[in-house]
């Protein structure tokens, strides 16, 4: 049988395949659809240190093969995620990395030393990137000396792997990737959603309370797939890629690009029980192409032939 494990800095995970944040709930949302313990990991909803009302509807916008929300970052806050949300986990043997938000440096700081101490946390995940709140978050993960500043900091406070979460709303994703890394990321993922905006024309208004938000599904797919690319080719601690996914060859297409796992976030909506169905096709893949581990598949784009045609044309 196929070895569909990999490593993230010195977090293992089952398998490849992480639930995005935001797009799960808190994981016990879910735990009638799936068995939390199958997936490689559950991402939680983004956690500030006080519970948030997040944005007015309206909050969620369909798109052409994607949708644009701006939730705003509502959530319960640490202490009742601790206190409600972590137990059942636990019981039910959910990989947990908690996603963390913060409107400064010193909150992103105080949630990684609440949460190091909580039993049943695995990893943190950084929000720099949420593109539709004002405050905070994407300040940090627009700035490369903001990124590093965070990441270092929280590392400095945290036993836990840290995985800064990277905007795609930016030119040089890769080098938002180096700057974590110097800094002592354990591994980068990306992306979150791109910054879009939608217009009711018989009104002429936004569609959404906010005006703008975050545009992701299959849409985005090809985009992020070629950022990620670039990411792994910068830096040597793993990349966890996100975007679009909807099937096994989604996933398998990250995986060759250069992702070590990857996250599925918006197709969960469109069918809660894609997990299994993800799962038994990469199995499928790995068995039709004789590979014995799923991460042998990481970085394995041949692009050789393509390079030689592009300089000699």
């Amino acid at each position: 049988m196929s070895d569909l494990s990999v490593q993230i800095g010195p977090l293992t995970l089952a398998n490849p395949l992480m639930a995005a944040s935001g797009c799960f709930g808190y994981g016990v949302e879910y735990a009638g659809a799936v068995d939390l313990s199958t997936l490689g990991a559950v991402v939680s909803k983004g956690l500030f240190l006080k519970p948030r009302e997040g944005h007015p509807p309206e909050r969620i916008v369909e798109t052409p093969s994607g949708m644009l929300n701006a939730i705003g970052l509502q959530g319960i806050g640490v202490h009742r995620y601790i206190a409600e949300k972590l137990p059942e986990l636990r019981e039910r043997r959910a990989t947990n990395v908690i996603n963390i938000c913060g409107s400064t440096l010193d909150e992103y700081v105080e949630l990684a030393r609440i949460l190091s101490d909580a039993d049943g946390v695995h990893a943190l995940e950084l929000n720099i990137s949420c593109p539709n709140i004002k405050e905070g978050g994407i300040t940090f993960g627009c700035s490369l000396n903001g990124t590093f500043d965070v990441v270092s900091a929280v590392r400095k406070v945290t036993h836990l792997p840290v995985i800064p979460k990277l905007t795609p709303n930016v030119t040089d994703v890769a080098s938002f990737a180096r700057a974590s890394e110097e800094a002592g990321a354990d591994a980068v993922s990306l992306v979150n959603t791109f910054l879009a905006m939608a217009i009711d024309v018989e009104t002429r208004r936004p569609k959404l309370s906010n005006v703008v938000g975050g545009l992701s599904g299959p849409a985005i797919r090809p985009i992020a797939v070629r950022m990620v690319y670039e990411c792994q080719r910068a830096v040597k601690i793993p990349v966890i890629g996100m975007g679009g996914i909807a099937s096994a060859r989604d996933v398998l297409e990250f995986l060759i690009a250069g992702a070590t796992a990857v996250q599925i976030g918006t197709a969960n909506f469109v069918d809660p029980f894609i997990w299994s169905k993800v799962l038994n096709g990469i199995r499928d893949y790995l068995q039709r192409h004789d590979v014995a581990r799923v991460a042998d598949l990481v970085g394995t784009i041949d692009t050789s032939s393509r390079e030689k045609q592009w300089t000699s044309s």
